[in-house]
């Protein structure tokens, strides 16, 4: 078993410190002078730091809980480091013995960084906090766990639901159904009716199937995981992953190209009141879940309606991604890193901060539209909290928890980033017409193999 235990400072190289972390590197939740589990005291008031990277904390989801850890954190003084994470300027603090004490990282980052030794597992973390791990979605838990360790404590959940303009639908005769994915060739169809170009300049977007980053969502409606569930197999020349990349390209061919409908939809005012969707210049994309309160916010009155994704059977499906905290090696506060890594993920945490958000909202005669954490059981809490907004926007909301209840996420590997390069590389490829679908993926499957051999081999020849 693991423990946490103090690393001294020093200037080692950022390759040696990669060595030392992966075999001897260890966390824990004790004292400084603690060595196993049953010196960890959960109602010890802490103090001295905690520096926190990558985490900013603005809004009133953040502050609500920010400011439960910080009291959970007794006299400890709490620095947050501005700014998202940035894994080159971590990397070279861990290799100057200089680490923030915990980091707020995606959760697709954590494979490769727990394989480095950049970060630590959190087995005794977990034991001597209590955190419920059980009550973690279990994709979202998956993503964090690297050869059977958990190295990360996940926080916010995203998905995405298909959202659609009803007037634009209604207008070329094209059903709810015919965007939301269950049936292809109708929704190619429902592309074509729902396009609109003048001179060959583009003026409706008929359907954005949101290529790249969406290709694991379509090659897994198609029944194909892009990579095993134990996260050492590439499975990218799928003939299935192949058919859904051909299809999803399909979508952009018909409407004039990938560049055409990039540039159209990159002019949009997607944050504002000119967005696609009240300018009438998109019929229907898949999107992830935190767009819905955007829409609500700057077009109200937009029509708009909302479903699930589903897969080819219909089945409702959703592509999960979010955040998780982590702890460096070489962490000089874990006990406190942990303390405030449970309590921003706890149930009664979220719950405040949901109940904040819901007086902000009424108080400027918005409906709360519910928030999506790691923790199922908080989602439970916080979804006894839902507002009604009238419609189309309880639909929406109720889409969305429907999504968050039929979630798949890519497993965690030592070579994640290698991985998504080769995937993504890929996919631009083809929409770039430089190469086909099968040549495409047959050259990522080979990159993605190889960087996950290597990963894998590197991890276990240092244990």
């Amino acid at each position: 078993m693991t423990h946490f235990t103090r690393h001294p400072r020093g200037g080692i190289a950022a390759l040696s410190l990669v060595a030392v972390a992966l075999t001897g590197c260890a966390v824990g939740t004790g004292g400084a002078g603690a060595g196993t589990d049953a010196d960890y005291d959960r109602s010890a008031t802490l103090d001295g730091t905690l520096t926190v990277m990558g985490f900013s904390g603005v809004d009133e989801i953040a502050t609500t809980r920010a400011d439960l850890a910080k009291k959970a954190l007794g006299d400890t003084t709490v620095t947050l480091v501005e700014g998202e994470l940035d894994l080159q300027q971590l990397l070279s603090s861990i290799a100057a013995g200089d680490p923030p004490d915990l980091i707020y990282a995606d959760r697709t980052q954590i494979g490769s960084l727990a394989a480095r030794g950049a970060i630590l597992p959190l087995q005794d973390c977990i034991d001597g906090e209590q955190i419920p791990t059980d009550d973690f979605l279990r994709p979202a838990l998956d993503q964090v766990t690297l050869d059977g360790k958990v190295y990360g404590i996940p926080e916010f959940n995203s998905v995405q639901i298909v959202m659609a303009n009803a007037t634009l639908l209604d207008a070329a005769g094209v059903a709810l159904d015919d965007v939301n994915g269950s049936d292809w060739k109708a929704m190619s169809a429902a592309n074509t009716a729902l396009t609109k170009s003048d001179g060959g300049k583009l003026q409706v977007i008929g359907v954005d199937s949101k290529l790249p980053e969406f290709l694991p969502l379509w090659a897994k409606a198609n029944g194909a995981d892009l990579l095993s569930a134990d996260g050492r197999t590439a499975q990218l020349d799928d003939p299935r992953v192949v058919e859904a990349l051909t299809w999803a390209a399909s979508i952009y061919t018909d409407q004039g190209g990938f560049d055409k409908v990039k540039a159209y939809r990159d002019s949009a005012d997607f944050f504002g009141a000119g967005n696609q969707f009240a300018t009438d210049v998109l019929g229907a994309m898949p999107m992830e879940q935190w767009y819905v309160n955007v829409l609500n916010d700057v077009s109200p009155d937009a029509p708009l309606a909302f479903d699930t994704v589903r897969d080819r059977h219909g089945e409702t499906l959703a592509y999960a991604s979010g955040s998780a905290w982590a702890i460096p090696a070489g962490s000089d506060n874990p006990e406190a890193a942990c303390r405030w890594a449970r309590v921003m993920t706890s149930e009664e945490a979220w719950t405040a901060a949901a109940e904040a958000r819901v007086t902000l909202r009424e108080a400027d005669g918005k409906p709360f539209t519910g928030v999506l954490t790691g923790n199922a059981k908080a989602d439970a809490a916080i979804q006894k909290l839902l507002t009604e907004g009238g419609e189309p926007w309880d639909t929406a909301v109720e889409k969305v928890y429907e999504a968050n209840d039929h979630t798949f996420s890519l497993p965690a590997n030592p070579a994640d980033a290698e991985f998504t390069d080769a995937l993504q590389d890929a996919v631009n490829a083809v929409l770039n017409g430089q190469q086909s679908p099968e040549d495409a993926l047959a050259e990522a499957q080979q990159n993605a193999q190889k960087a996950l051999d290597d990963a894998w081999a590197k991890l276990e020849k240092n244990g």
